[in-house]
């Protein structure tokens, strides 16, 4: 028995069926007015999204095989329910990722060679997200679950500036935070589950159950499905079939919608899965069955979509179209990650405090004036 028909009932959300057909299931009539505000242009940009993304993480995997990068943390598999959840926040949202949220990333704007930066080990965080052109798009976190406090206090936070509650759609705001199955197992999620309950933080945890957390299964990290943990908090929570873009985007519109009024925090659980490793330096045939892969390649959430979408007379054209665009995006990501070159030694310390500090200007001078013995010695 696998993971997902251990824990899935008849309250899991999905709209998709693995073959593209439209059969809603569990309470997915709540979230239907959100899919009818959908366009076919919208329908097109999850797919564009989606396939593209997958060029893009194809791609990092190729590149740190080939020596460009140390690690590559593969996103195959969890397009769904990173596109359809991405879409659903609005611009004053704020998103809290874990490490593999690249599609997330994608949809905010941010650009990808970033990630390529950020594991090649050219820059402490990839990117700036006080910057308005990366959409709220905070930094990826290697340590796990430790952000789910960062989401929390930043949720905090809004609520002191006034921009949860005012009943104003263009002013209140609401934090999305991802984060993994494994995360749920660290103190820190649990700790955030307390903050985030007890102040009614208009936070949105959502939760890729991508079924494992690097070797050790779902069922032996939780003896009950994981959407039931947050209840335990105060949190109400609801189960969705993560490779269902339709019910990543409907689901997550509606709990973001009740976390900026002010009905506080929500709790998503996506039933995905890794089709790849955990990361770079990980061999999951060690760990995984090949009956339980199958099965999880064969409700692949970009072919369950563009089966739904050729149901709705969208052309080969469009298809092919996107195909190009995702081979033209992954090759100028090769191009420009060979391009790269290392930054000057001195900016690991620029960094480290976000004003000046004498300690760390002092042994920035340090550096230099050793690297100026070296020139020194050979004149």
């Amino acid at each position: 028995m696998t993971d997902i028909d251990r824990e899935t009932g008849t309250d899991t959300v999905r709209f998709l069926t693995a073959d593209g057909e439209l059969a809603p299931t569990g309470s997915a009539e709540e979230y239907t007015p959100y899919l009818d505000r959908l366009s076919e242009a919208d329908l097109a940009r999850f797919y564009r999204h989606m396939v593209v993304v997958r060029r893009f993480d194809q791609e990092g995997t190729n590149l740190q095989r080939q020596g460009q990068m140390a690690l590559w943390v593969p996103s195959h598999g969890q397009e769904a329910a990173q596109v359809g959840s991405a879409f659903a926040a609005k611009p004053q949202d704020h998103i809290f990722p874990s490490y593999r949220e690249h599609a997330v990333g994608h949809v905010r704007g941010i650009d990808m060679l970033s990630i390529v930066e950020l594991l090649r080990g050219n820059t402490h965080g990839g990117w700036d997200p006080t910057d308005p052109t990366n959409g709220n798009f905070h930094g990826y976190c290697l340590v796990i679950g430790s952000h789910s406090l960062h989401a929390t206090g930043y949720a905090m936070g809004m609520q002191r500036d006034g921009v949860v509650g005012t009943g104003d759609a263009e002013v209140d705001a609401a934090v999305l935070c991802y984060f993994g199955d494994g995360a749920t197992s660290q103190g820190d999620v649990s700790e955030a589950f307390v903050f985030s309950s007890s102040s009614q933080t208009p936070n949105v945890f959502f939760l890729q159950n991508n079924q494992w957390a690097i070797s050790v299964p779902v069922r032996v990290q939780s003896r009950t499905p994981l959407y039931l943990r947050s209840r335990g908090f105060g949190i109400p929570s609801v189960q969705i079939d993560g490779n269902d873009v339709l019910a990543s985007f409907a689901v997550t519109a509606k709990h973001l919608d009740d976390a900026r009024a002010g009905r506080g925090p929500q709790f998503i659980e996506a039933l995905t899965y890794r089709i790849g490793a955990h990361t770079s330096s990980d061999d999951p045939t060690k760990y995984r069955d090949e009956a339980e892969y199958e099965y999880w390649v064969s409700r692949d959430p970009i072919v369950r979509f563009e089966k739904y979408l050729r149901s709705l007379g969208q052309s080969d054209a469009f298809f092919a179209e996107v195909r190009t665009e995702a081979e033209d995006f992954a090759a100028d990501i090769r191009h420009r990650t060979l391009t790269l070159t290392p930054p000057p030694m001195s900016t690991m310390f620029d960094h480290v405090y976000s004003e000046p500090h004498p300690v760390m200007a002092e042994q920035k001078l340090w550096l230099e004036r050793y690297e100026a013995s070296f020139e020194e010695g050979q004149a």
